[in-house]
């Protein structure tokens, strides 16, 4: 066992945190300290993959995870390789699986009778709808607080992670097995408010909303816009990553902010204040 008091520090590519046993708590046990941040891990634990760790931080988990590490590969979730597969995505392998798939589903609403012009307002519609979802989800589900060990777990699966390594190309996105299995509720949550033959147009269109929403992020962390508006768009939300986390939910616009008065305060504010 390491000496009292002293610090391992896991490899780089695992988990970058480190990890200090100490001689006053005894029993054996690691404190993680970065940041002010200090929590118990169990002994047996502390060379697992990530996401059996995480869960051991208790109520100093959400300040743990919202203090950014700027690396381009985050730790490892599984000691599975195929689930460690599974939750790493590149960004093009989302339009090139649901482009197709969207397409399939507009068809089949010009296929049931639908005029083109009914069918691209039904596209629109269900990319506003998307808007709003992209918003509720990233607010009261991606940034719900959690203490407990399987809600820690589950946050840093779902959200957490992209907020402790924001620079990960390989979990910016959703990925697809994931989505695949979302779409489900998601179709049937469409077609309870549309008709047999306007829903697959209507949901088309909220998938094309997610999609536009995936490349969209993975742009914002990884891409050097040029023009006014993407600049202006990708310094919105590394706000939301690096300064106010709690605020500025939206990631292809800020319109639901300005509705919901989530807004981000200047830095202005800030100092006032």
């Amino acid at each position: 066992m390491p000496p009292p008091n002293s610090c391992l520090k896991f490899k780089s590519r695992r988990f970058p945190p480190f990890f200090c046993f100490s001689a006053e708590r005894g029993g054996g046990e690691e404190e993680e300290e970065r940041g002010g941040v200090i929590s118990r891990v169990s002994k047996s634990q502390f060379l697992d993959p990530a996401l059996s760790q995480v869960g051991h931080l208790g109520e100093t988990y959400q300040k743990w995870v919202h203090q950014p590490i700027i690396s381009k590969e985050g730790p490892r979730f599984f000691a599975s390789d195929f689930c460690e597969f599974l939750t790493r995505t590149v960004w093009w392998v989302i339009p090139l699986i649901w482009l197709p798939v969207i397409c399939w589903l507009v068809s089949m609403s010009i296929q049931m009778g639908h005029p083109l012009p009914q069918v691209a307002l039904m596209v629109v519609a269900g990319i506003f709808v998307w808007t709003l979802m992209e918003y509720s989800l990233h607010r009261f589900l991606f940034h719900i607080n959690t203490k407990s060990y399987w809600g820690n777990t589950l946050h840093y699966l779902l959200h957490g992670c992209h907020h402790k390594h924001p620079m990960d190309g390989l979990r910016l996105v959703f990925p697809p097995a994931a989505t695949a299995i979302l779409c489900v509720p998601f179709w049937n949550l469409f077609k309870l408010v549309s008709t047999p033959s306007t829903a697959p147009a209507f949901f088309g269109g909220g998938l094309l909303g997610y999609v536009m929403y995936d490349v969209t992020h993975y742009y914002l962390h990884h891409g050097q816009p040029s023009r006014e508006v993407a600049r202006n768009l990708k310094r919105y939300h590394l706000n939301h990553h690096f300064r106010i986390q709690s605020r500025g939910f939206g990631i292809t616009s800020s319109l639901w902010d300005k509705v919901f008065r989530t807004l981000p305060t200047s830095k202005a504010t800030d100092k006032k204040t």
